[in-house]
């Protein structure tokens, strides 16, 4: 039997409604959960990029990002492994003022994690971390004991190491139409 492994699905697409919808359908169908999902403007005009990430064979993630392509507003989907990615999420935690300027060690819990302090309140401080999705949740169990107020992280985020040819692709199109 092959075993499951970590995918980046990239997907680029129009930005119409329902595609949302559409793309999440397949994976229920097909009762794939998914680890992480994020999507944003991509390198080229008018074109938005999903990242999601699933645990699956490499068999189900060909068949995943084939029967994606089929939708009519996706332009091109792709997959990589953890190790042909550069990936980064982020995390914001908000925990109660005090606790910054009573406890000296939530202080060096901070620095030693590389967080940034991104806003202070007489109530509350934010704090961010970006990082491997290990390092947000260390900092999250670090924080923990302090009463964190609130915490949220995004999906991942990444780039492929080579190159995807989305540009040239889109080009060609262009050409032909």
């Amino acid at each position: 039997m092959t075993e499951n492994n970590r995918y980046t699905i990239s997907i680029y697409s129009e930005n119409n409604i329902g595609l949302l919808n559409r793309v999440s359908a397949i994976f229920l169908k097909r009762h794939i959960n998914i680890d992480s999902f994020s999507t944003s403007q991509s390198e080229i005009q008018d074109v938005f990029r999903f990242v999601i990430v699933v645990e699956v064979t490499e068999d189900k993630v060909k068949k995943l990002v084939q029967q994606i392509e089929k939708q009519i507003d996706v332009i091109k989907a792709y997959y990589h492994t953890d190790e042909e990615t550069i990936y980064q999420e982020s995390a914001l935690y908000k925990v109660k003022s005090s606790y910054l300027f009573e406890e000296r060690q939530i202080q060096n819990i901070i620095k030693d994690s590389h967080a940034n302090i991104v806003t202070v309140s007489p109530e509350f401080f934010v704090i961010e971390k970006t990082g491997f999705r290990s390092e947000t949740e260390k900092l999250r169990k670090e924080l923990a004991p302090f009463g964190l107020l609130q915490f949220v992280r995004s999906g991942r985020i990444s780039v492929t190491k080579s190159k995807m040819g989305i540009s040239e692709l889109l080009e060609t199109f262009k050409k032909n139409n």
